[in-house]
């Protein structure tokens, strides 16, 4: 074939892919699938039950004429002598007839008089009693056939065998579909019904579910103050609502931190990258100005930055990843380490009063007591005591120097990102302010806290970690 015979025939849907969309199975709500979901159940329900409710009636219906026609039988054999009474007949049973062994009608009320028997079916002598439906003439009839005992037939007849057969027309329930055509109406009512019930009952549940879509809808990044409705009870969907509700305070709370973090990063880098500029600029433009002392000191400004840089980033990691490499750390001797290593600088007194194992990252948790360690001595007098101890279940670290301590309403801010104290900035001038925040940052990485508390002999840092649950075999190792 030419190619440009081709473009002037019909397309394949399957090529320009409207066929496969055309076939892609249409997507229900979740309510509308539950609404479904219903209506088949309901369905398939009613139908089990109608199916079994029209089985009850008819076989209901059935034993209840064929008690009749018994009973009718019965009292017409046991009125019978040496004459033939006429049968007692009643509204509903109205075709007797007493039939011999030829076949032929001896007897017979006045319904069934002239009518040929009732049916052909002979009981046998040791099953006197049969029940039956015979059709003819345009109509059904049940019927029960009797035979008389072999005493009443020796009695009445010498012996010759007789059926008494009596009968009524088979009601209208039986002979037509209008029963089934009643339980089918009522069942497909009835599950209507169930589904209007359950379409509005699963609205209403779900209408707070989308008046939390809504409003999350509304909520955006600079503005994450709303909250979605909470609905009463303590339900899925009043504990859905309140878990969002919980999730939207946090993410306010980090986004309210990642600003003021970014907001401080700025100020803080500012200032330096201010002086390394002003530096630069006049070793450019003053001949006379010292190249070499110029370098210097911007080298010098630079490893500021980098430090700054380096720590940053590691309170970031600890804010946002768990710690790594968790292991057994004996928290009294990682405390001995630490202040093993800090040969400079004012005395340190250790008493740890049990060597209390804990789960974590040895390298953070080393850094935490450096920087407590490194804080302490730079604001005591004399001395700087650690004490490593269990209290309330957990390990508890304490750390206290004799110097001014600090006042109540800093001892939040101290741990807030570059917040430094007149005094701080004044003996250590080139600190960045993120030491007590990166400590904190990593005691509540290990599920702990890192606390400034009151104690009879003054203020102390206070860092908590938790101890390990013990084991099957006992306390951990």
């Amino acid at each position: 074939m030419r190619p440009g015979l081709r473009a002037c025939g019909r397309q394949d849907p399957g090529e320009t892919g409207e066929g496969v969309g055309a076939l892609r199975p249409l997507r229900l709500s979740v309510q509308a699938r539950l609404i479904l979901a219903t209506a088949v159940l309901s369905l398939i329900v009613c139908a089990a039950v109608g199916a079994a409710l029209d089985l009850l009636i008819r076989e209901r219906i059935r034993q209840d004429v064929f008690a009749d026609t018994q009973r009718a039988t019965t009292e017409w054999i046991g009125s019978m002598g040496t004459a033939f009474p006429p049968p007692v007949t009643t509204s509903y049973v109205d075709l007797l007839q007493l039939v011999d062994a030829r076949g032929h009608v001896v007897a017979a009320s006045r319904a069934a008089s002239g009518r040929p028997p009732i049916s052909t079916l002979w009981p046998a002598s040791d099953n006197r009693i049969r029940h039956g439906v015979a059709c003819g003439r345009g109509e059904c009839v049940m019927f029960t056939a009797t035979r008389p005992s072999p005493q009443e037939e020796q009695f009445l007849w010498h012996g010759a065998p007789h059926v008494v057969y009596a009968a009524r027309t088979e009601p209208a329930l039986l002979a037509t579909h209008r029963l089934e055509q009643i339980i089918t109406a009522g069942g497909l009512a009835v599950s209507a019904l169930l589904t209007w019930i359950a379409a509005f009952l699963i609205g209403r549940t779900l209408r707070p579910v989308e008046a939390m879509r809504a409003r999350l809808a509304e909520i955006t990044v600079t503005d994450l103050s709303m909250r979605v409705p909470e609905p009463p009870g303590d339900d899925a969907v009043a504990q859905l609502a309140r878990t969002a509700n919980s999730t939207l305070a946090r993410l306010e709370e980090a986004v309210e931190q990642q600003r003021n973090f970014s907001s401080m990063v700025s100020h803080e880098l500012r200032t330096p990258l201010t002086g390394l500029r002003v530096r630069l600029e006049e070793a450019l433009t003053y001949p006379d100005v010292d190249a070499r002392a110029a370098l210097r000191d911007a080298l010098s400004t630079a490893d500021r930055f980098q430090a700054i840089i380096e720590e940053m980033l590691l309170l970031a990691r600890v804010r946002t990843a768990p710690p790594g490499d968790r292991e057994p750390v004996r928290l009294g001797e990682l405390v001995r380490e630490e202040v093993a290593s800090r040969r400079a600088g004012a005395l340190i007194r250790v008493d740890v009063a049990e060597d209390l194992p804990v789960l974590g990252n040895r390298v953070q948790l080393g850094e935490v007591l450096t920087n407590l360690l490194v804080n302490a001595q730079r604001h005591t007098r004399t001395v700087v005591e650690v004490r490593v101890e269990r209290r309330d279940g957990q390990a508890v670290v304490s750390v206290r120097d004799d110097g001014s301590g600090v006042v109540p309403e800093d001892r939040e801010r101290v741990f807030q990102p570059f917040v430094r104290l007149p005094e701080g900035r004044r003996r250590d001038p080139g600190g960045s302010g993120l030491g007590l925040a990166i400590s904190r940052a990593i005691a509540r990485a290990h599920q702990g806290d890192l606390d400034i508390e009151d104690f009879p002999d003054g203020p102390r840092f206070v860092l908590r970690l938790p101890l390990p649950a013990p084991g099957p075999d006992g306390p951990p190792p």
